[in-house]
């Protein structure tokens, strides 16, 4: 069903999962969530919110009602939030995530952390974000995402790798994918506060799902091209563990 591949490009060190379709894809990246709670039941999860993890999220939901896993040691840090949307508002990420997981499964909502979209002074807010991540030990398994730009949480091109948890500016082509979840693109927020990608690459193990043809350029940039600005993502060929998991469509433009 799924096959490992391997990459010769650039001596990148990410391992490469491809799967049938979307739908194996997502179950697998279930599958490595749900073995690494029950490998660790303190784990501190790092999630993402968007299109792409949402059948995962279902597969985790399955997986805890049958017994499978629990999550009440479990603390999670989600990736990002839109600045000036309250955690109430339908299209904040922390919406998102009450909707998706955190209602149906037995985590804490005390040790659930997502940014604070509506942070009175969010500069600061990123600060202590940060500050919080630290002192629960930094994340065990960071689930990432990929933008159609090779952007990852927010972190859009002309990221560093030693980027903390900021405020940043949604590019327009960000804007333009995100307005689909809006009535109008007038009304899809212009800043967020997201963890850096020197955050990201402090976590000591990091899967990243990807489905879809929209994604498969951005997919082989990242893995095949040298490390660079222009595609955030390809700053994750700097760290030691870490897997794309992909469907076939994501894979396409790869040369394995």
């Amino acid at each position: 069903m799924n096959k490992p591949a391997s990459l010769s490009a650039h001596a990148h060190s990410a391992k490469v999962i491809v799967c049938r379709d979307a739908t194996a894809a997502s179950r697998t990246v279930a599958n490595m969530i749900v073995a690494a709670v029950n490998a660790k039941p303190s784990i501190v999860l790092g999630l993402a919110t968007g299109g792409t993890p949402t059948a995962t999220y279902a597969n985790i939901v399955e997986d805890f009602r049958a017994g499978k896993v629990q999550f009440k040691d479990v603390t999670s840090f989600n990736l990002d939030e839109y600045i000036g949307l309250s955690g109430t508002h339908p299209q904040s990420f922390r919406y998102f995530m009450q909707s998706e997981l955190f209602d149906h499964i037995d985590i804490d909502p005390n040790n659930t952390f997502v940014p604070e979209g509506g942070a009175s002074d969010p500069a600061s807010h990123a600060i202590q974000y940060e500050a919080q991540i630290a002192a629960a030990g930094g994340i065990d398994l960071q689930l990432l995402g990929i933008g159609h730009n090779g952007h990852i949480a927010f972190n859009e091109p002309g990221s560093l790798p030693s980027t903390r948890t900021r405020v940043v500016e949604l590019t327009p082509s960000t804007i333009e994918k995100n307005a689909r979840f809006f009535a109008s693109v007038d009304e899809v927020p212009k800043t967020a506060i997201t963890m850096g990608i020197g955050t990201i690459l402090e976590a000591k193990q990091i899967l990243l799902l990807a489905t879809g043809k929209g994604k498969a350029e951005a997919v082989r940039r990242s893995l095949q091209e040298a490390a660079s600005e222009e595609v955030p993502a390809s700053w994750l060929e700097q760290h030691p563990d870490v897997t794309f998991v992909l469907d076939e469509d994501a894979a396409s433009e790869l040369s394995l």
